[in-house]
């Protein structure tokens, strides 16, 4: 899923239970399309700050399916471990602004559902 935040580029979706499994993040091309240049194979990084200031390097490729879409899959095992993700967990990727340098710079947060007095809420994850 795709949208704006305060006017900054973002994209985001639910984890499932593969992702975490993985720790590995899949996003159809279409959806990234904005923020990185598809060529099959390539590796890419997105430097990245959690809501606790801490920075992350994720490394990221691209894929060419005939059966399934393009897609991107992005690796993020510490980051996956340490903040104890779950299937159906929202992440999502606000673009930051940076300067000249070739790595994407982004925040990321991720929202976890809770039931709290018979109503479903989503907060956010601060671990």
């Amino acid at each position: 899923m795709e949208n704006q935040e305060q006017g900054r580029r973002t994209f985001s979706k639910r984890l499932t239970p593969i992702e975490v499994e993985k720790r590995i993040i899949l996003f159809f091309y279409t959806v990234v399309a904005e923020f990185f240049e598809f060529e099959e194979g390539r590796q890419f990084f997105m430097d990245v700050t959690d809501n606790l200031g801490k920075e992350w390097t994720f490394v990221g490729t691209f894929h060419a399916n005939n059966i399934v879409e393009n897609h991107v899959s992005i690796s993020w095992a510490q980051f996956s471990l340490e903040k104890g993700l779950k299937a159906n967990d929202e992440v999502t990727f606000t673009e930051k602004p940076q300067g000249n340098g070739p790595w994407k710079k982004f925040k990321v947060v991720i929202k976890r559902k809770i039931r709290l007095f018979g109503q479903d809420i989503w907060g956010e994850l601060t671990v």
